[in-house]
């Protein structure tokens, strides 16, 4: 039972190894971005269509990883990343509290996160809140040289800025308006989803992908007494997209998320998930036939582009 739990844990560093974790990263924002317009095809109240999702998510991802989810981390659980050999000194019966920090941290991080950007979404402007919570790199730039170790470069900054120059341009339009407090929430959200990152990374070697599947738990039971307000609507179409919502544009993300901050940096892997808001117009035009402004999509040129140039100045450097 023991070698077969153990078997299932560390294939994924195998699946970790083969995929290029900017691929990864890149998928995870695509996908991310499917969110628009299938939560607007639910007729559902907004907390239980995180809540659902969730629930769909983590048994998609329990499923797909082979195992249950992870409530605190064993010693000999601390297996090489690149081999999957188990230290056979260690014991199964101690708890490595640090390790075991690091995945309650980053999954209460990303739960807050789901959780406080719908809460803003409601109170402000759904620019304002998109705007708001991608201020997260900001926060991995602060805190990220202490918390991980991972020094920030003069490109890190400019990068920084001129992604925060292109969501301004790109939310040109429908900036402005809502509640204070729904800006101060979409600001805390953002705050949540930086060290969110910075507690991935710190499991690189290990399995960040178990806090996904424990933020999805934690989301699911916040959210339990919502489900009851409003009965799901739109019968099997919106069965439909809440099994997508959870599977397609929460649940497979979540591993591509995992496998991307165990080989990138918190930063690196932030920046890339800014790809997310620019998809979200062009699932509009496909799907809608509605064309964004010039302003969106200068502002998405300047992102995308920002995004390619650090990455090709920091690879050109190493």
């Amino acid at each position: 039972m023991l070698e077969t739990h153990l078997l299932t844990r560390y294939s994924f560093f195998i699946m970790k190894n083969k995929l290029n974790p900017i691929f990864a990263l890149v998928i995870c924002a695509v996908l991310w971005s499917t969110g628009g317009f299938l939560i607007k095809t639910i007729d559902w109240s907004p907390l239980a269509i995180t809540g659902g999702r969730s629930g769909i998510a983590a048994l998609f991802m329990m499923l797909a990883l082979r195992r249950k989810p992870v409530f605190y981390i064993a010693d000999a659980a601390k297996a090489d990343a690149k081999n999957g050999s188990v230290p056979k000194s260690k014991s199964f019966n101690s708890i490595d509290k640090k390790a075991t920090l690091n995945l309650w941290l980053g999954a209460i991080c990303y739960s807050l996160t789901m959780i406080l950007f719908v809460v803003a979404t409601k109170m402000t402007t759904a620019a304002n809140a998109v705007l708001l919570q991608y201020t997260n790199p900001i926060w991995i730039i602060i805190f990220g040289p202490a918390l991980i170790g991972e020094k920030n470069r003069k490109s890190d900054y400019l990068a920084v800025v001129g992604v925060l120059a292109g969501m301004i341009l790109f939310f040109a339009e429908d900036i402005g308006g809502g509640s204070f407090m729904g800006n101060i929430i979409a600001i805390v959200a953002g705050v949540a989803m930086g060290f969110m990152s910075i507690f991935m990374r710190r499991q690189k070697d290990a399995s960040p992908e178990d806090s996904f599947v424990l933020s999805h738990l934690i989301t699911l039971l916040i959210a339990l007494p919502f489900f009851f307000a409003k009965p799901l609507g739109n019968g099997i179409v919106g069965i439909a997209c809440i099994l997508a919502l959870g599977i397609v544009q929460i649940g497979l993300p979540s591993i591509m998320y995992s496998i991307g901050i165990s080989g990138e940096s918190a930063l690196t892997s932030m920046l890339i998930s800014m790809i997310e808001p620019v998809m979200n117009p062009i699932w509009v035009m496909l799907i809608v036939h509605e064309v964004p402004s010039v302003s969106a999509i200068a502002g998405g040129v300047i992102i995308l582009g920002t995004i390619i140039a650090r990455g090709y100045i920091q690879n050109k450097r190493k």
